[in-house]
């Protein structure tokens, strides 16, 4: 079996990490989680690296949590905190470029939010589809979607769940690169180049700067997202829900 997640290096100092589930279309797996976890621990480590771009495989970035996963949230058997995939771009040490080439899905679309920089494709879907099932957002979602798109789009996505192409996010105005879906990778790259040639200690120096106030709010608001998980995930339906309009 090919590995479901493969670093390639393909300029000095560029990390490119690419997730290849095509089994189960980048979903959050335990093995992908433990992929994607450890590969991100690796090359924070490196001394060498001053940039990581992450994507997916043609048509797909991510499409979130599994049906598996979901049934296990409402059996309060985890909670998205036990298997943090929100936060490995935003602690890698060095900057993270999400090229977010194909449809993102719920987790899947905000892990990619939570990269420095973020380039998206016309083509492919975007939604924060949680209450689709009827349950609220997690993973720091109701923190990074305002703080990325905007308030009044990212309270639209959170509670319509509603789903966005690329194309009309550009219209929309949000505050990144759409692109066709074959200029995001190397679109990507290109940004990634360009922060090579700066200092690393200097890029990872700003980047704490940077990210500073949204890792201080962070915890407070993952603790109420856990919270109304609390409350949400025992109303009526949400089990019917998850049964039945998973992945529709």
């Amino acid at each position: 079996m090919s590995p479901i997640v493969t670093v390639t290096e393909p300029a000095a100092g560029i990390a490119l990490v690419t997730m290849q589930d095509r089994v189960h279309k980048n979903a959050f797996t335990d093995a992908l989680i433990d992929d994607l976890t450890g590969t991100f621990a690796s090359l924070g480590a490196r001394a060498d690296l001053k940039a990581v771009v992450l994507t997916g495989y043609d048509n797909y970035f991510s499409s979130g949590g599994t049906q598996d996963g979901l049934r296990d949230l409402f059996d309060g058997k985890f909670t998205f905190v036990d298997r943090d995939l929100y936060s490995l771009a935003l602690n890698c040490p060095i900057p993270v470029v999400a090229a977010m080439q194909g449809h993102s899905i719920g987790g899947g679309f905000v892990m990619g939010l939570f990269a420095d920089l973020v380039v998206l494709s016309r083509e492919s879907v975007y939604t924060a589809n949680f209450m689709k099932y009827g349950f609220t957002p997690g993973m720091g979602s109701t923190l990074i979607l305002p703080e990325k798109l905007g308030t009044a789009l990212a309270h639209e996505m959170m509670l319509s769940a509603a789903t966005y192409r690329g194309e009309e996010l550009q219209r929309r105005g949000v505050p990144f690169p759409v692109l066709p879906r074959a200029q995001v990778v190397p679109h990507a790259l290109a940004l990634a180049r360009d922060l090579a040639g700066r200092p690393r200690a200097s890029l990872a120096a700003l980047k704490r700067h940077l990210i500073a106030p949204l890792k201080q709010r962070l915890p407070e608001v993952i603790e109420q997202e856990v919270a109304l998980h609390g409350l949400t995930f025992r109303q009526p339906g949400v089990k019917e829900r998850i049964e039945t309009r998973f992945g529709s």
